[in-house]
């Protein structure tokens, strides 16, 4: 079994992080230091383990913000070099605290401790956020910089856009992005993303895949609020000649054409209905919590001439409320030929998620062609098998 989320940050981080501290610090009480941040490090989740071992961190460094910041880089891992000739695509995942210093989860605990203090002194704290991100990300810690001191973060981000580092470059866009998941939401980029824009035009032909998907992320949040304008971007940077650039696209415009939307839809060239005869198939009509369930699609052109489709899945689970609703997943991307048939068979999960609760009763599933509804299937979702 996965060891648990929250055992990212535990006994073992509080005590690297105190070796490291007192490695810079020689003053720093590391046996204060630890008491407190253990004390009940265990009965919390994640974030709170976070933002638990941030409150132990200030508790023992120097008031003075400078000083405070300064010791926090002293005490992080030494990177090699800046200039990255690979793609640090995994890298995050990675990036461990090893003899020369911090690095990997501890850094959340940073990044707190940077925004707790670093607030009214913001180009000092960019400039540990700058750091900090090298060895893990300040993509959540940047964001009450942006909020409260947009003028000088956004003049910061224009200039690190040409860092050495793609982990500052992906900085850039991932912690500007308005609706960052865990991250607090940029209101004011959610009304209005244009401040972000010319940022996004550079780095969308940066060198690595790891920056150019946060970009896409980033494109795919704007279009949830702003489907017009990522529709005309798709149009205008759109170029099939150029790989990475509509692969890029592609992924920034996926919200939208899971939602159907017919604009970004004809921007991919599948906006048109589908001419022809649509199967679903299931083997059973019960299913329970717990199972995955096969699903037939077959198709049949009855055009006259070829047809590009996007095909995918919306399985539509029944709520607390009693009613349906679709969550849509990803099916085929083809091309029929007037006559052509096709089918294909895709798992329909219905293994609890921690962010969908499944409500026994009635569900169906359809598909969604080009944007339109096809067929239907009825199932019963019943209560998971008792245990022997």
């Amino acid at each position: 079994m996965a060891e648990a989320f929250k055992n990212l940050i535990g006994p073992a981080t509080v005590q690297a992080v105190s070796h490291h501290l007192r490695r810079v610090h020689r003053r720093f009480d590391t046996t204060s230091f630890e008491a407190q941040a253990l004390d009940g490090l265990q009965d919390l989740e994640f974030k709170a383990r976070a933002q638990h071992l941030a409150r132990a961190l200030m508790a023992h460094l120097p008031e003075d913000f400078d000083a405070c910041a300064g010791l926090l880089e002293a005490s992080l891992k030494r990177v090699p070099s800046l200039h990255f000739e690979h793609d640090p695509d995994d890298e995050l995942g990675t990036l461990q605290t090893d003899d020369s210093g911090v690095a990997g989860w501890a850094l959340w605990a940073y990044g707190e401790v940077i925004v707790q203090r670093g607030l009214p002194h913001p180009e000092r704290a960019l400039q540990a956020l700058h750091a900090i991100t090298q060895r893990f990300t300040a993509e959540f810690a940047i964001r009450p910089f942006i909020q409260a001191h947009p003028e000088l973060a956004f003049t910061t981000l224009q200039r690190w856009l040409d860092d050495p580092s793609a982990h500052v470059r992906r900085l850039v866009s991932e912690g500007s992005r308005p609706r960052l998941p865990w991250g607090l939401r940029l209101q004011d980029l959610v009304r209005d993303p244009s401040p972000t824009l010319p940022l996004l035009q550079r780095l969308q032909g940066d060198p690595t895949e790891y920056v150019r998907r946060s970009v896409a992320n980033h494109l795919n949040d704007i279009g949830k609020d702003h489907p017009e304008l990522l529709v005309q971007w798709v149009r205008q940077h759109r170029d099939d000649t150029h790989p990475t650039r509509s692969r890029l696209l592609r992924h920034a415009s996926r919200h939208l054409i899971k939602q159907g939307h017919v604009p970004m839809l004809d921007c991919w060239g599948v906006g048109a209905a589908f001419e022809g005869e649509v199967s679903l198939s299931v083997p059973r009509s019960t299913v329970r919590i717990g199972e995955v369930l096969p699903l037939t699609i077959a198709l049949m052109a009855t055009g006259t001439a070829p047809q590009t489709l996007e095909v995918d899945v919306r399985v539509h689970h029944r709520k607390a409320d009693g009613q349906l609703r679709p969550k849509v997943f990803k099916g085929k991307r083809l091309t029929l030929a007037a006559g052509e048939g096709v089918s294909w068979t895709q798992s329909l999960s219905f293994k609890p998620v921690s962010t969908r609760t499944l409500y026994p009763g009635v569900q169906g599933v359809d598909v969604s062609i080009n944007g339109q509804p096809h067929g239907w299937v009825e199932l019963t979702l019943q209560e998971p098998a008792l245990s022997r």
